[in-house]
């Protein structure tokens, strides 16, 4: 099962960490485990809620009580299929975001579009 720390939710997300834990109180759908330190880390399920929660409220213009019930309806309606669908381009998405960022920067001085033969 992949794994991401609050820092790459903060990254991913573009939000200050006092954000992503106060989404953590008001909405009971994120439910990240703790480590054996005590550091919170998130699922892809956890993603999902929090970057759906980040368009609701910041592109949709919602309240963070409307974007909660929104949530909710969302979860329990009809279009479970559809959903799934979305749900895992999301998944293959986040995995493709979090391996490119792992290889790092580019190394200076390298061409773009140039590759060793």
């Amino acid at each position: 099962m992949t794994s991401y720390g609050i820092g790459d939710v903060e990254a991913l997300l573009g939000l200050k960490v006092h954000v992503i834990r106060y989404w953590e109180r008001e909405i009971p759908l994120v439910q990240p485990r703790r480590d054996h330190l005590g550091r919170r880390v998130y699922s892809k399920g956890d993603l999902r809620i929090l970057l759906r929660l980040k368009h609701l409220l910041y592109d949709r213009r919602f309240t963070i009580e409307g974007a909660r019930e929104e949530l909710f309806r969302e979860l329990s309606g009809s279009s479970v299929d559809l959903r799934s669908h979305i749900d895992a381009l999301r998944s293959e998405l986040l995995d493709l975001y979090f391996t490119v960022h792992a290889w790092g920067p580019e190394p200076r001085g390298a061409k773009k579009g140039n590759s060793p033969e």
